[in-house]
């Protein structure tokens, strides 16, 4: 609806924004809070006073200005007024925030300035006021209309986000080759499985150090860890104590009768050419094996 009220505002007057005075009483009118209202410095510079002198005279007659006639914006409303209208650039880096008059404020404005020039410039501005009001009643059905297709348009939207976050989270690489040097790449390619992971994660490797418990810290809250390796050193078993200590849930297996490795997420099974610790030094290959699922596996060690 705001759109088409600046469309409308567009229409009866073309504005140069340099000139503040060719702004017609239209172009002033905006939207806050579900309100048509204008704004303190727009009614000062109607009136030919200052904003300040202006707020001066409402405080002496608070009485007057009930919060349906009269509200300060808030520090989030000042910034979008800064960002959709030029004219209020200067208001960017202010601590205090301008006022906003509805209708019926901008009336009793004329009742506390008390000059001629006062009542005439207020009966112009509710004159706007009101042909603002009316183009929007007469334009609802095409309001209604814009509404509901920019609704559909948005709902849309969020389907297709959907699909596309579904698709990003389960997309998962099948299989692939690094080369000598590649550690970087192959380091974020299992820490981008680990994170996958939903249920549980499985190793099967010999040579498991500290670096592998550090890649394991990026599992989401609540995967189950489990290592199956065929050397445990003492250095291991307090490098897993002391990681347990901050994320809890990695257990460790003494596992000999291996000797490929393996990456379990959840169901997935991965054969890794190389130990995660080693990933990247040497040309190696990894492949996403089809022909069981991680239950099995696990099942016949």
């Amino acid at each position: 609806m705001e759109k088409l009220q600046n469309k409308y505002n567009q229409d009866i007057e073309p504005v140069a924004k340099c000139d503040r005075l060719t702004i017609p009483i239209e172009n002033r009118i905006l939207t806050f809070r579900g309100k048509q209202v204008m704004i303190d410095r727009d009614l000062a510079e109607l009136y030919n006073v200052e904003t300040k002198r202006l707020n001066e005279q409402v405080k002496r007659n608070l009485d007057r200005f009930p919060v349906n006639f009269r509200f300060q914006l808030t520090n989030e409303e000042k910034d979008e007024l800064v960002a959709n209208c030029d004219r209020f650039k200067g208001l960017k880096h202010s601590s205090v925030s301008p006022f906003a008059f509805t209708e019926q404020g901008v009336a009793m404005l004329s009742a506390i300035l008390k000059s001629e020039t006062a009542v005439k410039t207020s009966i112009r501005i509710i004159e706007a006021f009101v042909a603002m009001r009316n183009f929007l009643i007469n334009n609802a059905s095409i309001f209604q209309r814009i509404e509901r297709i920019e609704m559909k348009q948005m709902k849309t939207d969020e389907k297709v986000d959907v699909i596309l976050d579904k698709l990003g989270s389960e997309v998962k690489p099948k299989e692939g080759i690094f080369f000598n040097g590649q550690i970087f790449d192959a380091y974020a390619l299992v820490a981008d499985l680990i994170k996958q992971a939903k249920n549980r994660i499985v190793i099967i490797d010999n040579y498991i150090d500290d670096s592998v418990l550090v890649q394991l810290s990026k599992h989401k809250s609540g995967v189950t860890v489990d290592i199956y390796d065929g050397q445990i050193s003492k250095q291991l078993r307090q490098d897993i104590d002391k990681h347990n200590e901050q994320y809890p849930g990695v257990s460790l297996h003494k596992y000999t009768k291996a000797h490929d490795r393996f990456l379990i997420i959840d169901e997935d099974v991965y054969h890794i050419g190389a130990s995660l610790k080693d990933l990247g030094k040497k040309l190696f290959a990894f492949s996403k094996m089809d022909v069981m699922t991680g239950s099995e596996l696990i099942a016949g060690l």
